[in-house]
């Protein structure tokens, strides 16, 4: 298994470009699934399994994974809802996106859960071979009537959270719904937004409503969670129970999609601002990354080497990965940066790509 962070996987709206470190600096080393979009990108660190969400526009969404850090590819049946499975009265769900996933613990070798659109969470118990839909999750009483899609038609799953220490408790986020969590393998589930805002509905403090962008945890001090949300950057420091709003205080960083942590400082955090929603582009058109470390108290702005003129780039949520000194992200516009010192100084490792949906560095 790779852990040198010497590899960079980009999923892209044109395939899936590989990155390798070599003695002369990074270079492009193979694109896979060439003219397609890659929406997802996944490296299961037990086994280093490489997976690839395709999101054909004329077949749909696609799964692949690699066993050999893809010199070959095998294709498996994307997750598929069951025929009762409604969104609402008499209108069936399908399957729209694949948006996440996750193993289910180094306890569980061969399971695994995937995270979609139109918020549906499904398991593996055979390597990702077939998944079925986690039921005690789909008929929460919230979905039908609290749910709703945040820029898409329906909500999404985008972040599955699992607790190393227990693989029966873990955490999803769903745009809009908010976070909720299992400690019983997914049989009951219970909202975990106590001390969110949802400023775009007519009551903020809802239980259920929120918007996270992206959740984390600790790997290191898992009760220690991370969010950016649609309404600010939060921490928890009790598992969840509660947050914290820790934005900048003059409101910068605050909108954002992209989130990274610090899994052995549970107090060190970066995020990557944008204007807002309805103004998807970098504060005053400069490309900066945030860091805190303080747990939020107080954040820098790291600016040395990105572009801070017209630069329209914005990073969604999927697309910063962080492997301890080395951070690397792409953007909307095609442009992949690199630090090897912890966002203090950046360098481009391309400038020519299409829209980067995801990124991870193994």
């Amino acid at each position: 298994m790779n852990v040198q962070g010497k590899t960079i996987l980009v999923g892209t709206g044109k395939g899936l470009i590989i990155f390798r470190k070599t003695s002369s600096g990074w270079k492009i080393d193979k694109v896979h699934f060439l003219g397609f979009p890659v929406a997802m990108v996944y490296v299961d660190d037990r086994t280093n399994t490489w997976w690839a969400g395709i999101a054909h526009r004329h077949w749909g969404q696609k799964l692949h994974y690699s066993n050999d850090e893809g010199q070959s590819w095998t294709a498996v049946a994307a997750p598929v809802y069951p025929r009762d499975a409604m969104l609402k009265a008499r209108k069936p769900a399908t399957l729209s996106k694949v948006w996440c996933m996750a193993h289910a613990g180094h306890d569980r070798p061969n399971e695994l859960y995937i995270g979609t659109e139109p918020g549906g969470l499904f398991h593996s118990q055979d390597g990702g071979l077939t998944f079925q839909l986690v039921e005690n999750l789909w008929n929460h009483p919230s979905r039908q009537k609290e749910w709703f899609g945040a820029g898409r038609d329906h909500p999404f799953i985008h972040s599955i959270v699992v607790d190393p220490k227990d693989s029966h408790h873990f955490y999803i986020a769903v745009s809009c719904a908010g976070v909720f969590e299992t400690r019983d393998n997914g049989h009951t589930w219970h909202a975990r937004n106590q001390g969110l805002k949802a400023t775009y509905l007519p009551n903020p403090d809802v239980e259920v409503g929120h918007d996270p962008h992206l959740l984390y945890a600790c790997c290191s001090q898992p009760d220690v969670m991370w969010q950016q949300n649609h309404c600010g950057v939060y921490r928890s420091v009790d598992a969840g129970q509660t947050w914290k709003d820790v934005s900048g205080p003059d409101g910068f960083p605050y909108y954002g999609f992209a989130l990274g942590i610090d899994h052995d400082n549970p107090d060190r955090a970066w995020v990557i601002p944008a204007i807002s929603d309805e103004m998807r582009v970098a504060h005053d058109l400069s490309l900066c990354v945030c860091r805190t470390e303080d747990a939020g108290q107080t954040w820098q702005a790291l600016r040395n080497g990105l572009p801070q003129d017209h630069c329209f780039d914005i990073v969604f949520r999927h697309s910063l990965a962080v492997h301890q000194e080395k951070l690397v992200f792409g953007t909307t516009t095609g442009n992949l940066f690199l630090s090897e010192n912890g966002g203090d100084n950046w360098e481009v490792l391309s400038s020519f790509l299409p829209r980067v949906d995801s990124v991870v560095m193994v």
